[in-house]
């Protein structure tokens, strides 16, 4: 089975625009959100895919300067954009990663990809039930799964998030959660404000090294300063309908 991780990321954001090249320990987001996914075992090649928009050009500048290959489409309708990616590059099954999740841990992402290639569900993920912090969000799905998803999807929000019609047609779909050993899900960990970019960089601050800490270290970094939680503790986490 050939598995495709996708990243998607354009530097138009509601709440922090060109987030996805702000850098972190003098990186850009992205350079690391992409050294993270090269480390998920299983993934044969990855890809990032952004949008035919002009100012989407400093993204294809990165990738270029990385050596990662890049897939350009619609930039609202996010699913056309992966399923046309899929189609590209050729992939049995798409492992979908986003670009504002700089603490993505590789380890905890293979553990998706191992159950979804063991049990072969229509899709495997780590938050269909929450358990994870916010932004190690990993989500596994067949070729066919997402084409069906493609065809069917007529919200603007499943157009936007990709796989909601997946989720909401259990009927249809087979679907495995991956849970953490505890619940962590009230953690946020992904950048969509200033507030998260400040806490990421604090992170990677103390944490620095090569950038591949793991999620326990982040874990026990909070455990010896909670105070790094007040950096973003009041973000609301934006609804699936909030396109």
């Amino acid at each position: 089975m050939r598995l495709v991780a996708i990243i998607q990321a354009r530097m138009g954001s509601t709440r922090l625009p060109g987030k996805v090249l702000a850098e972190i320990e003098g990186t850009p987001m992205l350079e690391h959100v992409v050294e993270r996914v090269r480390h998920i075992a299983g993934v044969n090649e990855v890809v990032v895919a952004t949008t035919t928009s002009p100012r989407d050009e400093p993204i294809v500048k990165s990738c270029d300067s990385m050596g990662v290959p890049v897939f350009r489409g619609s930039e609202n309708d996010v699913l056309d954009r992966y399923w046309r990616a899929c189609q590209t590059f050729a992939a049995d099954a798409v492992v979908r990663i986003t670009s504002d999740c700089p603490l993505i841990d590789p380890g905890e992402s293979s553990r998706v990809v191992d159950v979804f290639l063991d049990q072969t569900p229509d899709l495997a993920a780590n938050d269909i039930i929450p358990s994870y912090p916010n932004g190690l969000g990993t989500e596994v799905m067949t070729a066919a799964a997402l084409e069906t998803a493609w065809r069917e999807s007529e919200q603007p929000f499943e157009r936007q998030h990709v796989a909601p019609y997946i989720y909401q047609h259990p009927e249809r779909f087979r679907l495995v959660n991956v849970a953490a050993p505890s619940d962590y899900s009230h953690l946020r960990w992904t950048v969509d404000t200033q507030q998260d970019l400040d806490f990421v960089r604090a992170v990677y601050a103390r944490l620095g090294g090569n950038g591949m800490f793991d999620w326990h270290a982040v874990l026990d970094l909070l455990a010896r300063e909670p105070a790094l939680l007040e950096l973003n503790g009041d973000i609301r986490e934006k609804a699936l309908e909030e396109c």
